[in-house]
């Protein structure tokens, strides 16, 4: 039986296994890619080549593999290239990098769809440049070399050698997509190959299983290629086979020394092994370490476990009522695995940043060369996790940054030599946890931002009056103002303005912030706060009148009385005394205008922001609870101060405040009035913002009141 007969007999398709290579081929592509950059910064690293010419290797095996013809053979010639690198016969240079990272491009399109929309001039131009780079006037793709005769002596290096070859597929060799025979061809384009194949190991027909090979092989091959190339044709099925490449003449003088009783053979120069470097066994067969998933099944799963999560707080909320034992021993047991559960589902939907950050040294690599400007990218904290649809959001605010930190904040190296500065320019790209959130900075080392000149352009474009005082966070916001740029003149890279409006648009669609920090002359710091999940939070429960609201737990600090005595002391201040600490205060139901008195006691929830700490007034804290977010819709999509909504275990629908947009609200409100106007500080009249008041009672009314 073919190998695409026993395939689809095992229940795969052909186009399954084309686009697991796509998933994997990418991947492997951004290794290639990462690689490539750090060694133009190092080129003598021969780790760097030697992983270079894995990556080049893997992609042109497995291609030919799964029908990927056109791509092997384009890349065949790189993989020479790098083979020529990897055994001193050529210099890394600047050009073979550029040539290599072009070639990357054309692969990327050849990934999409096999010979559609393929440029062959110009990936004929790539390999013709690759070819005069290296004196070669071809490789063996292009004019195949003569074949060696068998009786060639093994000579010094560089002359024709026989080597025996022992290949014997494991029992999950196939199962991955592997053609033995196109290892054998790729092993007769190194020289003369003689191959004997063993059908001894074919068991019957009623045990025969088709998705295995049961063949192996005894081979000559006779090359001037080292032993080192020979065993690249396995780098990607080392670890599924046995495999053995010895010499023919050491293998003649060990049957010689056999023969007269001379003692025990020499060690075989290659002993059969795996990846890891010990003897393959398939009597246990290794499992799999990980799976390959949709994104769409795992945001279904995850849909799931929310569904699980409600409904398992209204299982909680009815057995409380009941006061049955048995029940609620069932609903504690049902919460535990559901909590676990929903650990567990987060957990694998997080992913480390390693990836959307490495993409970025190419962007810096080629925006560098446009800008004639000497640019590196250092990276920190890149294994640091991130909940996937974040990740996901995250790769174009940080391409503007950048790009703004390299047309706008980095100098020439000119200026930066006048300037005492090293030429070299560094970018800092960064993440590190903190609480609930991850941080992601960029920062550069440039000429920092002029304030000022941000202060005049906003005075100009009528943003601001000539006589409003602002402070230096004021000034840094104004810059991700929609059409806002400081730039003369507008460029390819950057000056309409756009970058930066897309940056705070993006990041409040994740319910983040931003924090910028600038020093003349020194560079400038942009901070992103980010949830480290949009789908489930741990959240604190509680209520202002008829309408309940969720905190994000994460950002709770403490919980404290505020009485009537309390509001009197401080002289009509929303300010409260915690330990000798002065924290301004906001009531919720002011802020909201719900109309309904207030208990005699209410309750001071303190929470950390990026504008301090501040309190939240409710009436009442009814408890913790996992907070399943969903989307309050299209019509209440401009409702700044709401992350989402909740369904609680009684029935009624619950807000999720936003703790930050809410005191920024706040503060906005204070200091400019309800419809701009200034208001006197601390007077907590109710009011109406379009992002905040108005907007949100509108949602509470239609909100059932809470079951106590």
């Amino acid at each position: 039986m073919s190998q695409r007969g026993a395939l689809l007999s095992s229940g795969y398709s052909v186009d399954h296994f084309k686009q697991s290579f796509r998933e994997e081929a990418r991947d492997v592509l951004v290794d290639l890619e990462s690689a490539l950059l750090e060694l133009n910064q190092n080129r003598n690293d021969r780790e760097l080549v030697g992983r270079a010419f894995r990556d080049l290797h893997t992609i042109k095996g497995s291609g030919a593999m799964f029908g990927f013809d056109r791509l092997a053979a384009f890349t065949h010639d790189l993989e020479t290239a790098f083979d020529e690198v990897r055994n001193g016969r050529l210099s890394i240079t600047a050009e073979l990098i550029d040539l290599t990272l072009e070639a990357l491009d054309r692969i990327k399109a050849m990934l999409v769809e096999e010979g559609a929309g393929i440029d062959d001039g110009g990936c004929a131009a790539i390999l013709a440049r690759v070819r005069q780079l290296t004196g070669v006037a071809a490789f063996r793709t292009a004019a195949p070399k003569p074949p060696l005769t068998a009786n060639l002596p093994a000579g010094p290096s560089g002359a024709a050698q026989a080597w025996r070859i022992s290949f014997a597929p494991g029992p999950d060799l196939m199962a991955t997509g592997t053609d033995p025979l196109l290892l054998l061809r790729e092993l007769r384009q190194l020289g003369r190959l003689e191959a004997a194949a063993s059908m001894a190991a074919i068991p019957p027909l009623a045990e025969l299983l088709p998705e295995r090979c049961y063949v192996t092989w005894e081979m000559t091959l006779t090359t001037d290629a080292a032993r080192e190339a020979i065993r690249d044709v396995f780098i990607f099925v080392e670890d599924l086979c046995e495999l053995s490449i010895v010499p023919v003449l050491q293998e003649s003088a060990e049957a010689g020394a056999a023969d007269h009783g001379g003692g025990a053979a020499a060690e075989e120069l290659e002993e059969p092994r795996s990846l890891a470097g010990g003897r393959r066994t398939y009597d246990h067969p290794d499992i799999a370490t990980s799976l390959r998933v949709p994104a769409a099944k795992l945001d279904q799963f995850v849909d799931l476990v929310g569904e699980l999560v409600t409904v398992q707080a209204r299982l909680s909320e009815a057995a409380a009522r009941r006061e049955d034992a048995e029940v609620t021993a069932v609903s504690e047991e049902i919460e535990r695995l559901t909590a676990s559960l929903r650990e567990n589902s987060m957990n694998i939907r997080m992913l480390p940043v390693r990836a959307t950050f490495e993409r970025f040294r190419r962007l810096v690599h080629d925006l560098a060369r446009d800008l004639d400007k000497d640019v590196e990218l250092t990276i920190e904290g890149a294994d640091t996790e991130l909940d996937k649809t974040v990740i996901d959001q995250l790769g174009d605010p940080l391409m503007h940054l950048i790009r703004n930190s390299m047309d706008h904040g980095i100098e020439s190296a000119s200026a930066r030599r006048a300037a005492g500065k090293r030429p070299t320019a560094t970018i800092h790209l960064a993440a590190r946890h903190a609480g609930a959130s991850v941080l992601i900075s960029v920062a550069d080392d440039g000429g920092g931002i002029d304030a000022e000149a941000v202060r005049q352009r906003a005075i100009e474009r009528g943003l601001v009056e000539a006589e409003t005082p602002l402070t230096e966070a004021e000034t840094y916001a104004l810059l991700f103002q929609a059409g806002f740029s400081t730039a003369k003149q507008v460029t390819d890279v950057s000056g309409r303005g756009v970058g930066m409006d897309v940056v705070r648009r993006s990041v409040d669609s994740l319910r983040g912030t931003i924090e910028v920090a600038s020093q003349a002359g020194q560079g400038t710091s942009v901070t992103l706060r980010l949830p480290l999940t949009l789908a489930i939070i741990d959240g604190l429960l509680v209520s202002v009148g008829d309408a309940c609201f969720v905190l994000p737990l994460a950002n709770t600090l403490e919980c404290i009385e505020l009485t009537r005595q309390d509001v009197a002391r401080a002289n009509g201040k929303h300010v409260a005394n915690v330990r000798g600490e002065i924290i301004p205060y906001i009531s919720l139901r002011q802020h909201f205008g719900i109309r309904s008195a207030g208990p005699e006691r209410e309750q001071i929830m303190v929470v950390e922001t990026a504008e301090g700490r501040y309190g939240f007034v409710v009436d009442r804290v009814l408890g913790d609870c996992q907070t399943v977010i969903k989307n309050l819709g299209r019509f209440y999509r401009n409702v700044q101060v709401v992350s989402g909504a909740t369904i609680l275990g009684n029935g009624p629908v619950a807000l999720i405040l936003d703790p930050e947009r809410l005191v920024q609200d706040a503060v906005r409100t204070i200091a400019h009035g309800p419809r701009g106007r200034p208001t006197a500080v601390g007077t907590g009249r109710p009011r109406e913002t379009r992002h905040g008041g108005a907007t949100t009672l509108s949602v509470l009314e239609r909100m059932p009141a809470p079951v106590n």
